[in-house]
């Protein structure tokens, strides 16, 4: 969607579910989801009939510029509504985490997996109703079951511990935690600080240009300033509060997202 309805609109895509489940092809009526928390608040008010929503979410995108998915997650609630969750350890992201990470967990618990945690993230959440992981292996599928049926929810010391572990984690990329500098700034009419934090996030991946953050920006664009990634978008210029030019650092970043979303 691109803020103004994009296809759900023009194609009527809702009055075509509705319609399918008053013919009962469809039991519960629900949709994907990958754009802003304040576009999905407007989904929802305008379609109390979504029964639920699922959206990408893990402790890495909780607080996530881009992926927004703490707000998005808040909004599906406050509305009532059940979540599906994709991404919960983010594409294998969070199983596979940079040593530094690994060591801060393995202290947390050495017995337990790296993955278990993105696992206990989620399933600490109220409100979901189903978790999914992609898993490429026997050993995987067996320790997310285990994780899962004998589910340890995470208490608040813990939880805070993930949270600095997020800032490990971001700090392991080539930009770095510390957007602070670009705070303020927008390119194309996404935060700057969005940008980068995408671009430090998908690097970190197992295979970089499969991540969540890559579509956002895409969406994000579209719907603040209705333009088109894979048209011609216009000259801009980034320029820091002390007047350091970083216009190539940021298009390099915003480029490479735009390359390799889908």
């Amino acid at each position: 969607m691109d803020g103004r309805g994009g296809v759900v609109k023009t194609c009527h895509l809702f009055d075509h579910a509705n319609q399918w489940v008053r013919d009962g092809k469809v039991k519960h009526l629900g949709f994907s989801f990958h754009s802003s928390a304040k576009l999905l608040d407007r989904i929802l008010t305008e379609h109390p009939e979504v029964e639920f929503v699922q959206i990408p979410l893990n402790y890495i995108d909780w607080e996530s510029e881009l992926v927004q998915a703490r707000e998005a997650y808040e909004v599906i609630r406050r509305h009532g509504k059940q979540v599906v969750i994709m991404e919960p350890v983010k594409g294998g992201g969070l199983s596979m985490v940079p040593l530094i990470v690994e060591a801060a967990l393995k202290a947390m618990d050495p017995n337990a997996s790296v993955a278990s945690w993105a696992m206990r993230f989620t399933g600490s959440l109220e409100g979901v109703i189903c978790n999914l992981s992609g898993m490429s292996t026997l050993e995987q599928v067996r320790d997310n079951i285990n994780t899962v049926q004998n589910l340890d929810p995470l208490t608040e010391v813990e939880k805070e511990k993930l949270h600095e572990i997020v800032k490990l984690y971001k700090d392991a990329g080539p930009i770095g935690a510390d957007l602070s500098k670009y705070k303020g700034l927008t390119l194309h009419g996404a935060p700057v600080t969005a940008i980068l934090e995408a671009y430090n996030m998908c690097q970190l991946q197992p295979d970089p240009g499969f991540s969540d953050d890559n579509n956002y920006l895409k969406n994000t664009i579209a719907e603040e300033a209705h333009l088109d990634i894979f048209g011609t978008l216009p000259e801009e210029r980034v320029i820091l509060a002390d007047g350091t030019d970083v216009t190539e650092e940021v298009r390099k970043a915003e480029q490479w997202l735009i390359e390799n979303s889908f």
